[in-house]
């Protein structure tokens, strides 16, 4: 089957501005794309002016259009971030006791690759958008492989701190490649995205996370903890390759009739600005006890900055007049933001406390978590096949209040079953949410706008694990404790009572299930 031509050209900016019959050109209103969003409109949308081919690309799909040579590499990118985040949790324990740091230093390892990430994916999103997915997604991989040998060059524990930030700055590619590389081919074929494709996205991000202690628990029994970093080296060669051969070429994407420059349609001063705020807001919070108000201050006035250049901006990189229009995709990301905050809380808290209190080694305490990578498997293969929204997230708000509760009976002799019980019930929000605010995310954000939207909504839960991290080190200090457990988890019921009010409240929710 032929290739469509990428040199070919789209109609004229004039044709392309025509009203229907009439032969005159139609001003241009440059936000008429976004004011025409709603929730239930059609994953195509796009402001794309280009001829797109009706016809899979045979190389890289089969006959449906999202065979296994597209959805390979779309499918393991991604689990990379996520498969990081949560294999240090293991880590921290005999990182602390090989380099002499306490826990409220180690925690740092967590910190560097979410304030690392945070500012890197909706950066790469943006990249993505301008210059194609599959250039981004391979030179995000070619960092991660570097990272994973940076520990065995700089030892201590600045190399493990860089080696992080590297890690969240090359995995931060891959999610917003994935997102914009399947609303590109949607548009090129002329088939929307099947709803289990984007719901695999989730599910693999989700069963790497959960998978992530039980992983890194065994690599560290075995090798030691350097192992954790030196795994990314095949994992990124694999993505390589895989890539490299499959992806289709950033040539066949669709492309605007009127390409900006490359200044003005990145928006570097909106960067720079996003990024200074995200630093110095996660900088304050990972350490509170250290009082450096200065820095909210920072925050505050670069976030108005922002605000107010990005109102100027011709390509926004954060749109906030969609932000302000569309309640719904900033509800979206308070939900993203507040659920990942109890799951990190969880994830983290929980592993240094069975180490340092119940008394188990790294990889048991890693398989006690292998339950919640089951059941967010299980959870998120059930959800991916249905297209209610509104009933996952109500359940997402309100069995961490379950999960909460149990965490208050926990004590150094508790039963192994406890300890099985309570982090599988963490497994469930986090499948339940990821699914279904990713889905309603795919649908109501622009093609143009996709990468940076899909780095955004990992921002908003990067954000709730660095937030989770600074309370973790605030409340454990120097060594966790069972009363400390038992304060996260004062803390874990108010938010996710927050959370509930938050989704139940959300009548938007009700309306796309109506749809």
């Amino acid at each position: 089957m032929d290739h469509p031509d990428p040199g070919a050209r789209g109609p004229s900016r004039r044709a392309a501005r025509r009203g229907p019959g009439d032969g005159r050109p139609r001003p241009r209103d440059p936000h008429a794309a976004h004011r025409r969003l709603t929730p239930g409109r059609s994953p195509l949308t796009s402001t794309s002016t280009s001829p797109v081919p009706t016809v899979p690309d045979a190389g890289t799909t089969g006959g449906s259009g999202f065979g296994p040579k597209l959805l390979v590499p779309v499918l393991v990118g991604p689990l990379l971030n996520p498969i990081n985040t949560t294999m240090v949790s293991v880590a921290l324990a005999p990182i602390s006791r090989d380099l002499g740091i306490g826990a409220s230093q180690a925690i740092w390892l967590v910190a560097a690759l979410y304030l690392a990430s945070a500012v890197a994916q909706p950066t790469m999103g943006k990249l993505a958008d301008r210059f194609g997915p599959k250039k981004v997604f391979l030179t995000g991989l070619v960092i991660v492989g570097v990272a994973g040998v940076v520990p065995e060059v700089l030892t201590g524990f600045g190399g493990a701190v860089a080696a992080r930030v590297l890690i969240g700055i090359g995995t931060s590619s891959a999610y917003p490649a994935a997102l914009t590389t399947l609303r590109q081919h949607s548009a090129r074929i002329g088939k929307p995205t099947p709803p289990l494709v984007l719901g695999a996205l989730s599910i693999t991000s989700l069963v790497s996370a959960a998978a992530g202690p039980p992983l890194g628990g065994a690599l560290i029994a075995a090798f030691g903890w350097h192992a954790i970093f030196l795994v990314n080296v095949p994992l990124a060669v694999f993505g390589l390759v895989v890539a490299a051969m499959w992806l289709p070429s950033d040539r066949l994407r669709p492309r605007d009739a009127e390409q900006l420059p490359v200044r003005t349609a990145l928006d570097p001063l909106g960067m720079v600005l996003m990024t200074g705020t995200v630093s110095a807001l996660l900088v304050f919070l990972l350490d509170l006890g250290a009082g450096l108000w200065w820095l909210l201050a920072v925050a505050v006035v670069l976030i108005v900055a922002l605000v107010l250049w990005e109102l100027r901006a011709t390509k926004p990189f954060v749109d906030v007049r969609l932000l302000v229009r569309n309640g719904a995709l900033s509800r979206t990301y308070a939900r993203l933001f507040l659920t990942y905050l109890l799951a990190y809380t969880m994830t983290y808290g929980f592993s240094q406390w069975v180490q340092d209190v119940a008394g188990y080694p790294s990889d048991v305490a890693g398989y006690l978590q292998l339950p919640a990578a089951v059941v967010a498997g299980v959870v998120s293969f059930m959800v991916a096949r249905r297209t209610a929204v509104r009933r996952p997230l109500v359940v997402a708000a309100l069995v961490p209040l379950v999960g909460a509760g149990l965490l208050l009976l926990l004590h150094a002799g508790s039963p192994l079953v406890l300890l099985l019980v309570v982090p599988a019930l963490f497994g469930v929000p986090q499948a339940l949410a990821s699914v279904s605010n990713q889905a309603a995310l795919y649908k109501v954000v622009p093609s143009e706008y996709i990468g940076t939207a899909a780095g955004l909504s990992r921002t908003s839960i990067y954000i709730g694990a660095i937030a989770a991290s600074s309370l973790i080190g605030g409340v454990f200090g120097q060594a966790p404790t069972t009363p400390d457990l038992h304060v996260l988890a004062w803390v874990m019921l108010g938010v996710g009572v927050l959370l509930s009010v938050l989704t139940l409240a959300d009548r938007a929710l009700a309306r796309a299930d109506r749809r």
